[in-house]
């Protein structure tokens, strides 16, 4: 059986059997370029949920307010991220970013309200 070569640079391995790096820098290298789509998905999606919940807190200061659609909207706001959704035994549904929750109402307003 020949040496082992490191899955990053190809330089043999040396140490345990089962080693497939020859060093933490290539370890670091090959794991970085292999999960490099996975983690833009994940820095994104969270950097989208981030500004919403921003835009929810500052358009919410005090706990309980209307909007329209269109000051939302014009701060940036994407209805598409959101991190759960609560249902009233009412039928009112509940979109939350975090603590910071939105209610469609009619003429295209939305209650803002924050969970304490």
């Amino acid at each position: 059986m020949g040496k082992k070569k490191c899955l990053e640079c190809e330089e043999p391995v040396q140490g345990r059997v089962d080693k497939k790096f020859c060093s933490d820098y290539c370890r670091n290298s090959y794991n970085n370029r292999v999960n490099k789509d996975s983690k833009n998905l994940i820095r994104n999606t969270n950097n989208r949920l981030r500004k919403n919940y921003k835009i929810l807190t500052e358009l919410n200061s005090s706990g309980k307010t209307k909007v329209t659609r269109t000051k939302l909207y014009d701060n940036g706001f994407d209805f598409q991220f959101f991190t759960s959704i609560y249902t009233t035994k009412t039928g009112n549904t509940y979109f939350y970013v975090y603590n910071e929750g939105y209610l469609s109402l009619e003429n295209d307003l939305f209650l803002l309200i924050k969970k304490e």
